[in-house]
């Protein structure tokens, strides 16, 4: 069972967090003062209105009327501070009307045990904290959105270091050494982002020492192969006709062919390849290259282009991707030209999944059965030699109408050679091409 993850930026993750923080805080602060200002506004009522009732207790026992509305044994007293008063005690009592605005009462006992009372609705002060309850709102407010923004300056700039870290790797994982994401990233504030890229540059600094390792011994190794296998194949000629002779010959063969590509191979690796440009017509040369290499397969020029490419590296990426249509599909073989793309298509099972995620493997078929023929080196080289041309070299599976066979497998295999429109650069460089469906 799948589980939902909600992808968000860096960036809304920290302003949301501020954000809570600085609404939590907010509310936290404007509670506390609401509180203490409701609590000592009806503090100050109390006082004033214990000091009223006093005045009016004098007059009141001068003999004259109760003035300001109080009040001798009023029954609406409240029973608590009614008691309290006839205990001999002064007191107030705030209570809550039906508008929610504070009444406070106050009581004071007369000298022939009768109770003066006096209480008024405090709607000033209800007014002012009403008042003071709008100005803590819109504070909040004011406080959240300033924090989201904060958040949203903080976290852009961490998003966008992070973003030229990743673009910066992924150059580097294309194969482009001398790009440093510590460089890439920038800035004059140094943070873990910082500490990020140059462990990054750490580790591509030491896998590139080991590829650079492991390609100067294949390369070593098979330059010191070229030698012997060449005598094999001298000492081959001079055998006696004959069947083991002949298996012989074409064991020594293979071999000197393998070792070729792998110091091919080699040598693509390390960049040091370079395209002898010439104008050719796409069209033409690929139709004249294709029925030499394999004169079964049908060609289309749907239309023809004058390109600035490597004629000698083209009739390799065509050779390998024939050979391996050969080996590895089924007929019929179909060469489409149209423009600066050229596609060549088999019916066969299909490419590896292995080779559509991840691209050609040295030495990688797809097959199981070691004993097969090939070694994985055709598309290697191919798309290598692609690299060289500034081209790209994509890989797909056809599948058949209504999806798949009974077996599972797909009803062809497609790899579509994108030439630039440019002449590619000293190191050869990959073009922007837009997909108009393959």
């Amino acid at each position: 069972m799948r589980r939902f993850t909600l992808r968000t930026g860096i960036r809304w993750k920290i302003t949301l967090a501020i954000a809570a923080v600085g609404a939590l805080v907010a509310v936290a602060l404007s509670l506390v003062v609401h509180s203490a200002a409701r609590v000592s506004m009806l503090e100050s009522a109390r006082e004033a209105q214990l000091a009223n009732v006093n005045v009016i207790a004098r007059f009141v026992e001068a003999g004259r009327k109760p003035v300001l509305g109080a009040k001798i044994n009023d029954p609406e007293l409240p029973v608590a501070l009614r008691e309290k008063a006839r205990s001999g005690r002064r007191g107030t009592y705030v209570q809550e009307s039906r508008k929610n605005v504070p009444v406070v009462w106050a009581a004071v006992p007369l000298g022939n045990g009768q109770v003066l009372s006096l209480h008024n609705e405090f709607k000033e002060s209800a007014n002012m904290v009403r008042d003071l309850d709008r100005a803590l709102v819109v504070g909040s407010i004011s406080v959240v959105v300033a924090g989201a923004a904060l958040g949203v300056l903080i976290g852009g700039q961490i998003s966008r270091r992070l973003r030229k870290a990743a673009a910066a790797a992924q150059r580097v994982a294309h194969g482009d050494p001398d790009v440093r994401v510590r460089d890439a990233v920038g800035g004059v504030v140094r943070d873990e982002t910082d500490d990020l890229a140059r462990a990054v540059d750490a580790m591509a600094d030491a896998l590139q020492q080991r590829l650079e390792a492991e390609r100067r011994v294949t390369a070593d190794i098979a330059h010191e192969l070229r030698t012997p296998v060449t005598g094999l194949l001298t000492a081959a000629e001079l055998l006696p006709p004959g069947r083991p002779t002949e298996l012989v010959r074409d064991r020594a063969q293979a071999m000197r062919a393998l070792v070729e590509d792998v110091l091919e191979v080699a040598r693509l690796d390390s960049a040091s390849e370079r395209a002898e440009l010439q104008d050719v017509a796409l069209g033409e040369f690929v139709s004249r290259r294709v029925t030499a290499l394999m004169p079964e397969a049908s060609v289309r020029v749907v239309a023809d282009e004058i390109v600035s490419t490597d004629p000698r590296r083209l009739e390799r990426i065509l050779g390998n991707l024939l050979a391996n249509a050969a080996r590895y599909g089924q007929a019929p073989v179909q060469v489409d030209i149209e423009g600066r793309v050229v596609r060549v298509r088999d019916h066969g099972p299909g490419f590896p999944e292995a080779l559509l995620r991840e691209g050609p493997s040295r030495f990688r078929t797809g097959s199981t059965d070691r004993a097969g023929v090939g070694h994985g080196l055709g598309l290697t080289i191919a798309e290598g030699q692609a690299r060289v041309l500034g081209a790209r070299l994509t890989f797909r599976n056809v599948a058949a109408p209504g999806g798949v066979d009974r077996e599972g497998a797909a009803a062809g295999a497609v790899a579509v050679l994108w030439l630039p429109e440019h002449a590619p650069t000293a190191t050869g460089s990959f073009p922007t091409i837009k997909l108009s469906g393959a």
